[in-house]
């Protein structure tokens, strides 16, 4: 019980040290994200595809790294290449443990460290993620465990949150998301040791990234192994019981059955979603399965590529090759 106390306390004094003394939830106004690292290659001539998952969070002028992809130079490139200097970021998020969400974070630091020491300085994660996952044979499946000390050897800190937190005005990091529906969004990786032993790694630190504005929710997701559906819901109790602007990132949804995309597209609905940029794990067919079923267009509901955006008010600029 200690333990958790602590940890609470910590997650705290970050949300008052990052909302500059917010102590109630506020609501964004001017919101962006755009995809750093996925797949796809939105244009000619800007970015490289990857099987991982990052992007840029941008929020009343302040800005967030959430996931920093897989291999460890593909988003410091993909940024340049874009035009966008992350170096005054000093805050990110990691999503979970595996390698295609935290690839590039010792690469970034180091790099961006260079123009400002306080670059990436500070890792916002869930409760489990630095849980071991042996690997049968020997050796650790966690993709986040074998640059831990490195990383923290250049000052970079790491904040562990049990519970949702308010990290800046009107954006929440959700912490472990409960599973009150069955989703099963993972593929099968082994098993992680906790207190009680060896269980199956259902990756319980999945967490995502909340931005409540005035028109409703946007939601950004690595992967979304927690479940879309169960992530929503947890989003609306905890956050605001209101209709999701957009669903931003991975959702791990690429092996869905049909019934389950017909399941999961009923839901979107129920929840009124506007917008969906469905990047990385979330599959091609789903996407189209899903824009189809929850009745979105060709306009509002796009394959993430690198460099694609969502723009509140303005919508989803999806570059060429996923217009």
């Amino acid at each position: 019980m200690r333990r958790r106390r602590v940890a609470v306390s910590i997650a705290l004094v970050m949300t008052a040290t990052l909302g500059g003394g917010v102590a109630a939830a506020q609501t964004a106004r001017a919101v962006k994200v755009t995809v750093l690292s996925t797949m796809l290659a939105g244009n000619r001539d800007a970015g490289i595809g990857e099987w991982g998952f990052a992007a840029l969070l941008e929020v009343d002028g302040r800005r967030l790294l959430i996931d920093t992809g897989e291999r460890p130079e593909t988003v410091l490139r993909n940024a340049a290449e874009l035009g966008i200097d992350l170096s005054d970021i000093t805050d990110l998020v990691l999503t979970h443990n595996h390698g295609d969400h935290t690839g590039g974070l010792l690469t970034l630091r180091r790099e961006l460290a260079r123009k400002n020491p306080r670059a990436l300085s500070r890792v916002h994660v869930a409760r489990g993620i630095f849980l071991p996952r042996p690997r049968e044979g020997g050796g650790e499946d966690n993709g986040l465990l074998p640059t831990r000390a490195a990383y923290e050897a250049t000052g970079g800190a790491f904040v562990e949150h049990d519970g949702p937190t308010q990290i800046l005005p009107g954006v929440w990091f959700t912490g472990p998301v409960p599973r009150a529906y069955p989703e099963r969004n993972w593929s099968p990786r082994g098993q992680v040791r906790t207190p009680a032993g060896l269980v199956e790694d259902t990756v319980p630190e999945d967490a995502s990234v909340v931005v409540d504005t005035a028109d409703g929710l946007i939601l950004v997701s690595g992967c979304g192994h927690a479940g879309i559906v169960n992530t929503i819901e947890y989003s609306r109790k905890v956050v605001r019981a209101a209709p999701l602007q957009a669903a931003i990132g991975g959702f791990h949804l690429f092996a869905a059955t049909d019934a389950t995309l017909e399941w999961t597209a009923g839901k979107l609905r129920e929840f009124g979603l506007r917008h969906l940029v469905g990047a990385h794990c979330t599959g091609i067919e789903a996407v189209y399965r899903i824009r189809s079923l929850a009745g979105l267009t060709r306009r509002t509901a796009v394959v993430g590529a690198v460099g694609s955006s969502f723009t509140l008010g303005k919508g989803i600029a999806a570059l060429s090759i996923a217009g």
